[in-house]
């Protein structure tokens, strides 16, 4: 997705988190490096939290949007949530773990 719409205005940006099961136990070399297994293109941050007190304030941020809110409350339950935010800056949509990246391309369009 990152390579087919970049050009048009697409980030995508990722966010390794290790509240969830200790799927990112890695150090941040080590997490990017295993990305780059995946021919991962797209721009990756460093480890934060997304819940909690101590959840990285961009995420509360979304979290707290109309459009950020999940169907079973604020947090995060998985890794790979997926927000879109427009250009100007709004989230618009919020996808669930279980979201095939499919469905956010769907939506795409509308928004580059």
């Amino acid at each position: 997705m990152h390579t087919s719409y970049a050009e048009k205005g697409l980030r995508i940006l990722g966010f390794p988190c290790n509240q969830f099961g200790g799927q990112e136990p890695g150090t941040e070399s080590e997490i990017k490096e295993f990305a780059r297994g995946y021919n991962a293109e797209f721009d990756l941050f460093s480890k934060i939290d997304v819940n909690g007190d101590n959840a990285h304030p961009l995420w509360k941020w979304m979290k707290a949007q109309p459009k950020g809110k999940g169907t079973l409350g604020n947090n995060i339950k998985w890794n790979f949530t997926k927000f879109l935010i427009n250009k100007e800056g709004q989230v618009v949509k919020r996808y669930s773990t279980m979201d095939n990246p499919v469905v956010v391309e769907k939506d795409l369009p509308s928004y580059l």
